[in-house]
């Protein structure tokens, strides 16, 4: 109880396009491996991408729903790293100018107190592929690692917290109300079971009182709520014990094991410039129009939040009643 957790989330949603969004590969879930990719996937010399504009419109429609301030000429950059599951040797993603900025996620958690979580933004970029470490049938028998990259190039929004979440509740709780939006607003399934919905938590604990935010451990590709705390709850714990004891927190990545509740160290956690962020050079600038924005705001639903408040206002319904009609789109338009 000496010490305070501080927790940022950056949670990846898959969307829920047809294709690519660079390429015309089908962006379907569950094809055999390897049969959704083209020349443009896998980086061939002298292919060029070209932009999706659906994704762009369901990045505007997350942006909006969130109250994020909208870019109105965004650009793409090049993320650079070197795993096998990157055929390109690169990610086109965004950094300085990502399509959403600020906004905050409403939560309501079980004390009944309803809260809102800033965000820091949202951005576009394509998913990675599938690394899949199997052991393989050779005379060895030594484990291998093989490449599935169906999902290389696959739509991604990626939600920015701040670093605002102060328990494991308040963490399952965003990530719980992320879900529920995207699948409002028909942006993605939010099937966190086929990895169409995946969270990172960055997690520090420092004394209360201290201003200055401790040294972070992000916990990767978390794919359940429950599992969210859990890994927020034991890595809370081991960075208070590594400090009591005289230790120091390194900065790394960790990944969390659902079957042993702990989580364990992967590699130092690489710092911004370590990826040598630089455009796109082969993607022109996108301009959102007046009309534009306009018509996607036009094509938002009526929001959870917005339908749990007249329910219980208008409908006079308890707030238990209304948190299960709400708590899908199909549910709340057939009440």
């Amino acid at each position: 109880m000496l010490y305070e957790i501080v927790i940022g989330l950056e949670v990846h949603a898959q969307l829920a396009t047809e294709s690519k969004i660079f390429a015309p590969d089908s962006a379907a879930f569950g094809a055999l491996p390897n049969r959704h990719v083209s020349a443009i996937t896998l980086g061939h010399p002298g292919t060029l991408p070209r932009l999706n504009r659906r994704a762009v419109e369901f990045a505007l429609k997350m942006g909006l729903a969130c109250g994020c301030e909208i870019t109105r000429r965004t650009i793409f950059d090049r993320k650079n790293y070197f795993y096998p599951d990157l055929p390109k040797g690169y990610q086109i993603s965004q950094d300085k100018a990502p399509i959403c900025v600020g906004g905050e996620v409403w939560v309501t958690l079980r004390s009944g107190e309803e809260k809102a979580l800033a965000l820091h933004h949202i951005h576009l970029e394509e998913d990675a592929g599938k690394s899949i470490h199997a052991t393989v049938d050779t005379a060895e028998d030594e484990p291998d690692t093989l490449l599935d990259y169906n999902r290389a190039g696959t739509p991604l929004i990626e939600i920015v917290t701040d670093p605002v979440m102060r328990s494991a509740e308040e963490a399952a709780a965003c990530l719980t109300e992320v879900r529920k939006l995207v699948r409002y607003l028909g942006i993605c399934d939010g099937n966190m079971e086929e990895g169409s919905l995946r969270c990172d938590a960055n997690i520090s604990v420092r004394p209360f009182g201290q201003e200055a935010l401790g040294t972070k451990v992000e916990v990767k590709n978390m794919n359940s709520v429950r599992f969210l705390q859990k890994a927020i709850e034991y890595e809370a714990k081991r960075q208070v014990q590594v400090i009591e004891s005289g230790g120091r927190i390194i900065q790394e990545t960790r990944t969390f094991d659902a079957t042993t509740g702990r989580t364990y160290g992967m590699r130092e956690k690489e710092t911004m410039n370590d990826y040598r962020y630089f455009p796109e050079p082969d993607l022109p600038p996108v301009v959102i129009s007046d009309a534009w924005l306009t018509d996607i705001r036009n094509q938002l639903p009526a929001l959870p939040r917005h339908l749990f408040q007249k329910f219980v206002r208008d409908y006079g319904l308890p707030v238990y009643d209304a948190g299960v009609l709400t708590e899908s789109r199909e549910t709340a338009a057939y009440f």
